[in-house]
């Protein structure tokens, strides 16, 4: 007996049905970016490793997967170096290429590669799978997609406000409900400087990204460990804690980082994106959070984290202003900003709180039974009309009975079945029955057209 097939450990198959829901997301973020002028591009799967390496730190070049040479990988390689048996040393032989970890250094990649085709600023948006050889558990995925919208080429904060809004806009369409979270990197540095700690700010903001999860005893027992003083400590928890309106807290930070430039700065940046964001009358909540911190340590503006309000669940997006995006591949100066939806973690809130709208889950509207030879041909003429009326329309390919076919209509919950006998046929007519009520009526061409549409 043959083995069962299995799919890669964090891999996953989609049904007919997941797939309509997830092009459900990835349509709604499409149309959106295209509003507001996001063109689309898209990269190889594959990259080379010399393209990938040393850009996401030690422990994200272990979770990249290698692609092993094809042809003859052992040529050029010594009995002893494979006596060896060293892993890293062997895989940079054996592999030139690697699956991509995200869509930030590919895009990258791809700046310098067509910068004498690009027009700056370059307003660019991609929906890719990524890969990480990562611990497959709950939620985390080796595969997965990621949705991502970048501007390049410019320093304005128009650029976050209208990002921003696409937040708002894209979360409007799915009706769920969030909050805008927003903070700025070089808050957190002026809040580093003025307790004294300006060399451990990637230590403080790791941990006080983390408030929310492990609450503040765990923070602050983290920044001890990190070597941050107890007077630092005391002097940062006022600030980690403020609370009020956004304007409230923004009043405060100019008096507590009076001595900061760079935090001033901040608050200022902060401040515009904040204002202009009131005039624009967005749908749902922004605040601004000092805890906000974002593990990726390139951030070096306007921060940004969005969370559902009726579900338990982590961040659905995220982004935020990064300098010198391209510079590791020798094109310095290129500033940037850019945002990224969790598709995944969007399809689990719209599945928990069933938000999908029934057209854009059903597939087929129409389902014409086949009674024979005659019928199917007198049916498969009025199909073509059905269908440039832009109806999804099907017949069932064989003479079978009406059970059967009836039951593969409820299978695949098409709402309305045509059924063509030769009664019907006379008439040039088609009774059409609305699966959900039972109610049949004979209808002419035009009339079937109307009623399902």
């Amino acid at each position: 007996m043959a083995a069962k097939p299995s799919i890669p450990k964090g891999t996953r198959d989609f049904s007919p049905v997941e797939m309509a829901k997830r092009n459900y997301i990835f349509n709604t973020i499409r149309d959106v970016y295209h509003l507001y002028g996001f063109q689309q591009i898209e990269t190889p799967a594959m990259e080379m490793l010399s393209t990938l390496m040393g850009k996401y730190g030690d422990e994200g070049d272990k979770l990249l997967f290698k692609i092993q040479n094809s042809g003859d990988y052992f040529s050029g390689i010594t009995d002893e170096e494979l006596l060896g048996r060293n892993a890293a040393k062997l895989a940079s032989k054996f592999c030139e290429k690697g699956l991509r970890y995200d869509l930030t250094v590919p895009f990258a990649r791809y700046v310098v590669m067509h910068r004498d085709e690009i027009t700056f600023p370059f307003k660019r948006y991609q929906i890719q799978p990524v890969w990480r050889a990562d611990r497959p558990q709950k939620g985390r995925y080796r595969e997965f997609y990621q949705c991502d919208a970048d501007v390049v080429g410019s320093d304005s904060l128009l650029n976050e406000v209208e990002l921003m809004q696409i937040v708002d806009t894209v979360f409007s369409r799915f009706n769920i409900r969030v909050c805008i979270k927003i903070n700025n990197r070089k808050i957190l540095s002026g809040i580093a400087e003025i307790i004294g700690e300006s060399d451990k700010i990637v230590d403080i903001t790791v941990a006080i990204d983390k408030l929310d999860k492990i609450g503040l005893d765990n923070v602050n027992a983290e920044l001890k460990e990190k070597g941050i003083s107890d007077e630092a400590i005391a002097k940062l928890q006022p600030i980690i804690l403020l609370s009020g309106t956004n304007a409230e807290k923004l009043a405060t930070l100019k008096n507590v980082l009076a001595a900061s430039e760079v935090g001033l700065k901040g608050v200022e940046e902060s401040e515009f994106i904040l204002n202009t964001l009131e005039t624009m009358g967005l749908k749902n909540e922004i605040e601004l959070d000092l805890t906000l911190a974002r593990g990726l340590n390139y951030y070096t503006g306007a921060i940004f984290e969005v969370k559902a309000l009726d579900v338990q669940i982590g961040s659905i997006t995220g982004g935020g202003r990064y300098d010198n995006l391209t510079g590791v591949f020798g094109m310095a100066g290129v500033s940037g900003v850019g945002i990224s939806f969790g598709a995944d973690r969007i399809f689990d809130v719209l599945n928990q709180l069933d938000l999908y709208p029934k057209e854009a889950v059903n597939g087929t509207e129409l389902l014409f039974i086949n009674f024979g030879e005659k019928e199917a041909a007198f049916s498969m003429g009025i199909l073509s009309k059905v269908r440039a009326a832009g109806i999804r329309a099907e017949i069932f390919p064989d003479t079978a009975k009406m059970k059967k076919q009836m039951s593969y209509a409820n299978a695949k919950n098409i709402p309305f079945v045509a059924i063509v006998g030769e009664n019907e046929m006379n008439e040039g007519k088609a009774m059409l029955k609305n699966m959900e009520t039972g109610e049949q009526n004979l209808v002419s061409v035009e009339e079937l057209i109307a009623a399902i549409r």
